[in-house]
Formats: C-alpha cells, sequence, structure tokens
C-alpha cells in the first residue's frame, strides 16, 4: 500500500522552545517579529504574565522546489512552537515575582532561546538600571540552578535510603547524584555535567531546567546586527567555556520585516539591511542543529509536505511521523535523496535511471530524503 498523506491520525514531531530572559531585555518584541502574534510589548516589568505562544513556519528552499517539480497542489511546511515566557528577577527560584510560573513555563520546552540585551536606548529601563548582558545572563542562571538543586537534594534524599541495601547499582546512583549536585552548587548548569552512559536515563528522568540546551540571543542595535559592539565581544567572552551557540539578532530589525506584506519586500529590506537572511532562519536553523533535527520530504501532486525528525532515526520511526499505523505495518520505504530528485527532474526519471533505493527498516533517514512508504494495516 502506498502512503496516503489524508490518514486522520497524523503524528508530528513539534519543536517547542522557550524565549526566557530578564524584563526588558526583547523577549516579547523578538517573538512577535517571530510569529507576528502581535504580543503585548511593554516597558515595565512583566508584561508578559502567561506564556504567549506562536508557530513559526520553518523556511526551507527544498520544499519549495519539489513542490514546484511534482505540480503539488498544497504545500505544507513544518513549524517551531515558540513560548515568550515571563520575565524573570532575582528570587524566582523562591517564587518571587513570577517565578514558580516562569520556572514551571520552562519545564515544557525542548529548548531554551535565551535574550540578552545588547543595545542602549534611554527609552527603554532595565530593571536592573544598566545594561549588562554578562550579569543579567548570571541572575538566571542562578535561579534556574536554584531550583535544580532543590530539584536534587530531593532526589538524593530518596537515593540514600535506597542505598541503604547496599546493591551495587543503587551506590553508583547514589553517587552520580552526589556528584552532580556538587557540580551545580559549584554554580555550573547540569548541562556542562559530564554523565556516564549508564546514567543518562537516571539523569534524562530528573527533568532539570538546566539540563535543556540552550542558545544565547544577543540582541542588539541595527549598527552592531552584522559585526556586534563591546557587549557583544564581552558577552561572548564570558560563555567561551559552555560551548553555546550565540546569535546576534535585532529584534528592532526582525520586527520592521514582519510587518512587510510580500516575501519580496522582506528579501528587499534584508539585503539593503547588509544581511543575508532574516535572523528567525539563522535561529530555526541553530534550534534544529541544536536538538539534532533533521527534515525528510514526501511529495507528490496533492500534496508536498516537510517532516521533522531526529537525526538517527530509522526508517519505520520516519513513518511513524506521519501515522503511527505506518510505523506498525511498515514494509519498506522508497528513498530519493533530495539532489538526485532535483537532477532527474521528477519520481519516474530518477526510476528509469534506477537511482530510486528500496529501504528496509534498518536504513537510517537522512535529511533531505524524499520517501514514500509501503506498509500493511
Amino acid at each position: 500500500m502506498r502512503l496516503s498523506l489524508r490518514a486522520e491520525k497524523i503524528n508530528i514531531m513539534a519543536l517547542k522552545c522557550g524565549i526566557v530572559g530578564l524584563p526588558n531585555v526583547g523577549k516579547s518584541t523578538l517573538f512577535n517579529a517571530l510569529t507576528n502574534a502581535k504580543a503585548l510589548a511593554a516597558n515595565y516589568p512583566f508584561a508578559t504574565k502567561e506564556p504567549n505562544i506562536g508557530m513559526i513556519t520553518v523556511p526551507d528552499a527544498r520544499l519549495e522546489k519539489l513542490a514546484e517539480l511534482t505540480q503539488s497542489e498544497k504545500l505544507v511546511p513544518t513549524t517551531v512552537e515558540i513560548l515568550d515566557i515571563a520575565g524573570l528577577i532575582k528570587g524566582a527560584s523562591k517564587g518571587e515575582g513570577l517565578g514558580n510560573q516562569f520556572l514551571g513555563n520552562i519545564r515544557e520546552v525542548d529548548a531554551i532561546l535565551h535574550v540578552v540585551r545588547c543595545f542602549d536606548d534611554d527609552n527603554v529601563v532595565h530593571v536592573d538600571g544598566s545594561v549588562d548582558p554578562v550579569r543579567d545572563k548570571e541572575i538566571v542562571d542562578t535561579e534556574l540552578i536554584l531550583k535544580d538543586i532543590e530539584t536534587v537534594e530531593k532526589i538524593l534524599d530518596k537515593a540514600r535510603k535506597q542505598a541503604k541495601t547496599g546493591k551495587k547499582e543503587e551506590l553508583a546512583q547514589l553517587e552520580f547524584i552526589q556528584n552532580l549536585l556538587a557540580h551545580l552548587e559549584g554554580d555550573v548548569p547540569a548541562r556542562a555535567f559530564e554523565v556516564p552512559e549508564a546514567m543518562e536515563e537516571l539523569y534524562r528522568d530528573m527533568y532539570l531546567l538546566t539540563q535543556k540546551p540552550i542558545i544565547y540571543v544577543c540582541n542588539v542595535d541595527e549598527e552592531a546586527v552584522l559585526d556586534g559592539n563591546q557587549y557583544v565581544n564581552v558577552f561572548t567572552e564570558s560563555v567561551s567555556r559552555e560551548n553555546s551557540e550565540i546569535l546576534l539578532i535585532s529584534a528592532g530589525i526582525e520586527a520592521d520585516i514582519a510587518e512587510l506584506d510580500t516575501v519580496e519586500e522582506r528579501l528587499e529590506f534584508v539585503e539593503e539591511m547588509g544581511l543575508d537572511e532574516p535572523g528567525v532562519n539563522r535561529l530555526i536553523r541553530s534550534s534544529y542543529k541544536l536538538l539534532n533535527l533533521i527534515t525528510y520530504f514526501t511529495a507528490g501532486p496533492k500534496e508536498a509536505r516537510a517532516w521533522t525528525i531526529r537525526e538517527g532515526t530509522k526508517a519505520p520511526g520516519a513513518a511513524g511521523e506521519i501515522h503511527t499505523d505506518f510505523e506498525h505495518g511498515f514494509i519498506r520505504a522508497e528513498v530519493i535523496s533530495y539532489n538526485t530528485f532535483i537532477e532527474y527532474g521528477s519520481e519516474s526519471a530518477v526510476k528509469e535511471a534506477g537511482k530510486m533505493a528500496v529501504e528496509g527498516k534498518e536504513y537510517v533517514v537522512k535529511d533531505g530524503d524524499v520517501m514514500h512508504f509501503r506498509f500493511n494495516v
């Protein structure tokens, strides 16, 4: 049976990123620009109380080209869900301000986009009275680490009781948890802790806030969007040991781009600013890279669609992103690489040239694969 994209039950991997940072660093302005959601952006703390939620369409020129070649009636890109989470202040880990709400919302996301303010503007007050991205980052880190310490201490109490049996496995877990707690008490995020393979499941099940992968977004003014400024330089040096990605984005520029009506107008504006592409494109690519995500495609006359999966996913798992029946009844996958599809111009031409691969359950899907699944139900 050939894949039908008209199945009623669709199972789509939803990438969820949370925008965090201190109040008035530009989170909501960036959120509005990314999602066109027009969330409240106000010049005072806690303008955002509930997390605003928006969807970003993932730009992918490959999907557009496939839709053109297959003369698809509909083009369905993949999306990223963005949460604009309330600004955090000192004491959040103890419930100060909107701390408990903030920390609870962070638990829901796959990755954190930590916005730090790297621009001067007398018209936008800073919650601490001055611009200092290093200080701002440390405030957020400290509050998240304090909450993680609280979590690990509770886990440690249980582990100590279980370790009284003297079993080797439970003693090893106890030692691991104690080492993790000492690491956090050194004011270092959990993501920088080296986790032994045997403890990966235990570590993952702790759901620590500072486990989550992070991208630092330096919100700069128009003049600094290409080469940065003194704030960016100092901040970059401060996180040099974290092996984290840093993006320079001007929320103001992105807001201006979002106000334009057509793709042509947006591209023209981007070129005038001396940029290669909008910041949202770089942000999405960085998020995918951070979470080891790739895209495969299905394409035909009715629909061309992009699907998001984790790198290393085998063919049945990729089929399951479309519908669980496709995974359970998987027989084989017909696979054409994107470059091959473009080279020959159609599925039939690829087949005639003998360039279409037929793969089984152990095939690891590659980024850009164009796939058809055969299955029994």
